[in-house]
Protein backbone atom coordinates (compact mmCIF):
# COMPACT_ATOMS: atom_id res chain seq x y z
CA UNK A 1 0.00 0.00 0.00
CA UNK A 2 1.54 3.59 -0.65
CA UNK A 3 1.22 6.07 2.16
CA UNK A 4 -1.79 8.34 1.62
CA UNK A 5 -1.87 11.91 2.86
CA UNK A 6 -6.24 12.60 3.85
CA UNK A 7 -7.74 15.86 4.01
CA UNK A 8 -11.42 17.51 4.68
CA UNK A 9 -14.87 16.81 4.11
CA UNK A 10 -17.12 15.50 1.35
CA UNK A 11 -16.94 13.19 -1.44
CA UNK A 12 -13.48 11.92 -2.12
CA UNK A 13 -11.48 13.33 -4.57
CA UNK A 14 -7.79 11.70 -5.24
CA UNK A 15 -5.00 14.16 -6.40
CA UNK A 16 -1.98 12.34 -9.03
CA UNK A 17 1.03 15.16 -9.19
CA UNK A 18 3.19 14.44 -12.13
CA UNK A 19 7.21 13.44 -13.27
CA UNK A 20 9.37 14.44 -10.82
CA UNK A 21 6.79 16.31 -8.34
CA UNK A 22 4.91 15.20 -5.39
CA UNK A 23 1.38 15.96 -3.42
CA UNK A 24 3.58 19.09 -2.24
CA UNK A 25 2.22 20.64 -5.71
CA UNK A 26 -1.31 21.07 -4.76
CA UNK A 27 -0.51 23.17 -2.00
CA UNK A 28 -2.34 26.55 -3.74
CA UNK A 29 -5.85 24.44 -4.40
CA UNK A 30 -5.95 22.54 -0.93
CA UNK A 31 -7.89 25.14 1.39
CA UNK A 32 -10.78 25.50 -1.24
CA UNK A 33 -10.89 21.71 -2.70
CA UNK A 34 -10.97 20.06 1.10
CA UNK A 35 -14.07 22.43 2.04
CA UNK A 36 -15.92 20.59 -0.44
CA UNK A 37 -13.74 17.36 -0.49
CA UNK A 38 -12.20 14.83 1.34
CA UNK A 39 -8.92 14.93 -0.48
CA UNK A 40 -6.49 11.89 -0.69
CA UNK A 41 -2.49 12.84 -1.68
CA UNK A 42 -1.00 10.16 -3.51
CA UNK A 43 2.81 10.13 -4.13
CA UNK A 44 3.21 7.98 -6.89
CA UNK A 45 5.66 5.17 -6.64
CA UNK A 46 9.38 6.16 -6.16
CA UNK A 47 8.04 10.05 -5.12
CA UNK A 48 7.56 12.06 -2.11
CA UNK A 49 6.88 10.41 0.88
CA UNK A 50 6.61 6.56 -1.33
CA UNK A 51 10.46 7.57 -2.83
CA UNK A 52 11.60 4.00 -1.04
CA UNK A 53 9.18 2.31 -3.12
CA UNK A 54 11.10 -0.94 -3.94
CA UNK A 55 8.45 -1.94 -7.06
CA UNK A 56 8.83 -2.10 -10.75
CA UNK A 57 7.73 1.47 -12.09
CA UNK A 58 6.43 0.92 -15.16
CA UNK A 59 2.68 2.57 -15.87
CA UNK A 60 0.66 -0.65 -15.33
CA UNK A 61 1.86 -1.20 -11.76
CA UNK A 62 2.26 2.23 -10.58
CA UNK A 63 -1.53 2.35 -12.00
CA UNK A 64 -2.28 -1.00 -9.48
CA UNK A 65 -0.45 0.55 -6.59
CA UNK A 66 -2.61 3.75 -6.63
CA UNK A 67 -6.09 1.32 -6.77
CA UNK A 68 -4.98 -0.46 -4.46
CA UNK A 69 -4.50 2.23 -2.07
CA UNK A 70 -7.48 4.91 -2.55
CA UNK A 71 -11.25 4.73 -1.73
CA UNK A 72 -13.13 2.99 -4.16
CA UNK A 73 -16.14 5.03 -6.06
CA UNK A 74 -13.79 8.32 -5.61
CA UNK A 75 -13.28 10.98 -8.36
CA UNK A 76 -9.35 10.99 -9.97
CA UNK A 77 -7.76 13.86 -10.69
CA UNK A 78 -4.80 13.17 -12.18
CA UNK A 79 -2.25 15.94 -13.69
CA UNK A 80 0.47 15.24 -16.77
CA UNK A 81 1.87 11.92 -15.63
CA UNK A 82 -0.48 11.55 -13.09
CA UNK A 83 -3.10 11.90 -16.10
CA UNK A 84 -1.60 9.26 -17.63
CA UNK A 85 -2.22 7.12 -14.39
CA UNK A 86 -5.52 8.15 -14.24
CA UNK A 87 -6.85 7.34 -17.79
CA UNK A 88 -5.12 4.05 -17.48
CA UNK A 89 -6.80 2.88 -13.85
CA UNK A 90 -10.21 3.81 -15.41
CA UNK A 91 -9.65 1.72 -18.93
CA UNK A 92 -8.54 -0.80 -17.11
CA UNK A 93 -11.90 -0.73 -15.23
CA UNK A 94 -11.11 0.77 -11.85
CA UNK A 95 -14.00 1.93 -9.93
CA UNK A 96 -13.95 5.49 -10.62
CA UNK A 97 -16.86 7.43 -10.19
CA UNK A 98 -15.64 10.27 -12.31
CA UNK A 99 -11.95 11.35 -13.65
CA UNK A 100 -10.47 15.08 -14.34
CA UNK A 101 -7.30 15.15 -16.64
CA UNK A 102 -5.26 18.10 -16.22
CA UNK A 103 -2.69 19.22 -18.78
CA UNK A 104 -2.12 15.03 -19.90
CA UNK A 105 -2.37 13.09 -23.02
CA UNK A 106 -3.44 9.62 -23.94
CA UNK A 107 0.38 9.74 -25.77
CA UNK A 108 2.75 12.09 -24.49
CA UNK A 109 5.32 11.72 -27.53
CA UNK A 110 5.11 12.18 -30.89
CA UNK A 111 5.67 9.26 -33.27
CA UNK A 112 4.31 7.32 -36.26
CA UNK A 113 0.64 8.96 -36.96
CA UNK A 114 0.69 10.92 -33.72
CA UNK A 115 2.01 14.42 -34.01
CA UNK A 116 -0.05 15.89 -30.91
CA UNK A 117 2.93 15.59 -28.43
CA UNK A 118 6.85 16.36 -27.78
CA UNK A 119 9.05 15.40 -30.18
CA UNK A 120 11.52 12.21 -29.13
CA UNK A 121 14.75 14.26 -29.24
CA UNK A 122 13.50 16.38 -26.16
CA UNK A 123 12.80 13.56 -24.22
CA UNK A 124 15.80 11.05 -24.98
CA UNK A 125 17.53 14.27 -24.52
CA UNK A 126 16.08 14.51 -20.33
CA UNK A 127 16.86 10.87 -20.43
CA UNK A 128 20.77 11.60 -21.54
CA UNK A 129 21.28 14.16 -19.13
CA UNK A 130 19.26 12.19 -15.93
CA UNK A 131 22.79 9.70 -16.09
CA UNK A 132 24.82 13.04 -15.78
CA UNK A 133 23.11 14.81 -13.06
CA UNK A 134 19.54 14.26 -11.88
CA UNK A 135 18.85 16.94 -9.94
CA UNK A 136 19.69 19.47 -12.07
CA UNK A 137 17.98 17.74 -14.99
CA UNK A 138 14.60 17.64 -12.95
CA UNK A 139 14.79 21.58 -12.53
CA UNK A 140 15.23 21.71 -16.07
CA UNK A 141 12.56 20.22 -16.75
CA UNK A 142 10.28 22.61 -14.07
CA UNK A 143 11.07 24.99 -16.16
CA UNK A 144 9.98 24.30 -19.85
CA UNK A 145 6.43 22.93 -17.22
CA UNK A 146 5.92 26.59 -17.25
CA UNK A 147 6.95 27.81 -20.24
CA UNK A 148 4.15 30.21 -21.91
CA UNK A 149 1.85 30.63 -18.78
CA UNK A 150 1.44 33.87 -18.35
CA UNK A 151 2.59 33.14 -14.97
CA UNK A 152 5.57 31.91 -15.40
CA UNK A 153 7.87 32.85 -13.05
CA UNK A 154 5.86 32.70 -10.26
CA UNK A 155 4.75 28.98 -11.72
CA UNK A 156 8.47 27.96 -11.79
CA UNK A 157 9.07 28.83 -7.49
CA UNK A 158 6.28 27.29 -6.71
CA UNK A 159 7.59 24.11 -8.59
CA UNK A 160 10.84 24.55 -7.38
CA UNK A 161 9.70 24.99 -3.76
CA UNK A 162 7.54 21.99 -3.90
CA UNK A 163 9.82 19.29 -6.00
CA UNK A 164 11.99 18.28 -2.49
CA UNK A 165 9.88 18.58 0.31
CA UNK A 166 9.18 14.89 0.83
CA UNK A 167 12.53 13.99 -0.18
CA UNK A 168 14.34 13.75 -3.61
CA UNK A 169 13.32 11.09 -6.02
CA UNK A 170 16.01 8.78 -7.69
CA UNK A 171 17.38 9.10 -11.21
CA UNK A 172 16.08 4.97 -11.35
CA UNK A 173 12.70 6.71 -10.59
CA UNK A 174 12.59 9.51 -12.98
CA UNK A 175 14.23 7.74 -15.85
CA UNK A 176 11.19 4.91 -15.39
CA UNK A 177 8.72 8.21 -15.47
CA UNK A 178 10.26 9.35 -18.58
CA UNK A 179 10.02 6.01 -20.05
CA UNK A 180 6.60 6.09 -19.84
CA UNK A 181 6.24 9.63 -21.35
CA UNK A 182 8.11 8.80 -23.85
CA UNK A 183 6.55 4.66 -25.08
CA UNK A 184 2.93 4.26 -23.24
CA UNK A 185 0.24 4.90 -25.90
CA UNK A 186 -3.09 4.58 -24.26
CA UNK A 187 -5.41 5.85 -27.37
CA UNK A 188 -6.31 2.18 -27.80
CA UNK A 189 -7.87 1.41 -24.01
CA UNK A 190 -8.70 5.27 -23.22
CA UNK A 191 -11.97 5.25 -25.48
CA UNK A 192 -13.38 2.30 -23.41
CA UNK A 193 -13.73 5.03 -20.28
CA UNK A 194 -17.59 5.01 -19.56
CA UNK A 195 -17.16 7.78 -16.27
CA UNK A 196 -17.83 11.11 -17.29
CA UNK A 197 -14.44 13.00 -18.03
CA UNK A 198 -13.82 16.85 -17.73
CA UNK A 199 -10.04 17.48 -19.29
CA UNK A 200 -8.65 20.71 -18.23
CA UNK A 201 -5.94 22.39 -20.16
CA UNK A 202 -4.07 25.84 -20.53
CA UNK A 203 -4.03 27.42 -24.25
CA UNK A 204 -0.32 28.14 -23.91
CA UNK A 205 0.76 24.73 -22.55
CA UNK A 206 3.56 23.97 -24.91
CA UNK A 207 3.68 20.65 -23.68
CA UNK A 208 0.49 19.51 -24.68
CA UNK A 209 -0.91 20.44 -28.41
CA UNK A 210 -4.16 21.71 -28.41
CA UNK A 211 -5.15 18.00 -30.58
CA UNK A 212 -4.51 16.05 -27.83
CA UNK A 213 -7.37 17.80 -26.42
CA UNK A 214 -9.53 16.91 -29.29
CA UNK A 215 -8.23 12.96 -29.29
CA UNK A 216 -9.88 13.32 -25.71
CA UNK A 217 -13.34 15.38 -27.24
CA UNK A 218 -13.30 13.05 -29.89
CA UNK A 219 -12.89 9.84 -28.22
CA UNK A 220 -13.91 9.29 -24.72
CA UNK A 221 -18.35 9.44 -24.61
CA UNK A 222 -18.76 11.72 -21.67
CA UNK A 223 -16.41 13.92 -22.09
CA UNK A 224 -16.61 17.83 -21.24
CA UNK A 225 -13.61 20.26 -22.03
CA UNK A 226 -12.26 23.53 -20.04
CA UNK A 227 -9.72 26.01 -21.49
CA UNK A 228 -8.27 28.16 -19.17
CA UNK A 229 -6.56 30.92 -21.37
CA UNK A 230 -3.43 32.26 -20.12
CA UNK A 231 -2.52 28.97 -18.68
CA UNK A 232 0.58 26.82 -19.59
CA UNK A 233 1.04 22.99 -18.24
CA UNK A 234 -0.21 23.82 -14.69
CA UNK A 235 -3.18 25.45 -14.39
CA UNK A 236 -3.78 24.75 -10.91
CA UNK A 237 -0.75 27.09 -10.29
CA UNK A 238 -1.13 30.07 -12.04
CA UNK A 239 -5.51 30.09 -12.54
CA UNK A 240 -6.60 28.52 -9.19
CA UNK A 241 -9.86 30.07 -8.83
CA UNK A 242 -10.70 29.01 -12.77
CA UNK A 243 -9.39 25.36 -11.79
CA UNK A 244 -11.23 25.17 -8.78
CA UNK A 245 -14.68 26.18 -10.07
CA UNK A 246 -14.23 23.86 -13.16
CA UNK A 247 -13.47 20.98 -10.67
CA UNK A 248 -16.30 21.93 -8.49
CA UNK A 249 -19.13 22.66 -10.99
CA UNK A 250 -17.66 19.01 -12.56
CA UNK A 251 -18.20 16.97 -8.83
CA UNK A 252 -21.78 18.46 -8.27
CA UNK A 253 -23.14 17.80 -11.68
Amino acid sequence: MLNITSMGAGPDLVLLHGWGLNQAIWQGVVEQLASHHTLHFVDLPGYGTNNGWAGLQDLNTITQAVINSVPEGAVWLGWSLGGMVALNAAAEGANISKLIITASSPKFCQGGDWHAGIEPQVLEQFADDLKENHKLTLLRFLALQARGSDKARDEIRILRESVFVHGEPSAKTLAAGLDILQYDDLRLTAPHINQPTLVIYGLRDTLIPVEAIDWFAHNLSHCSIKEIIGAGHAPFLSHPEQFIAAIDRFCDE
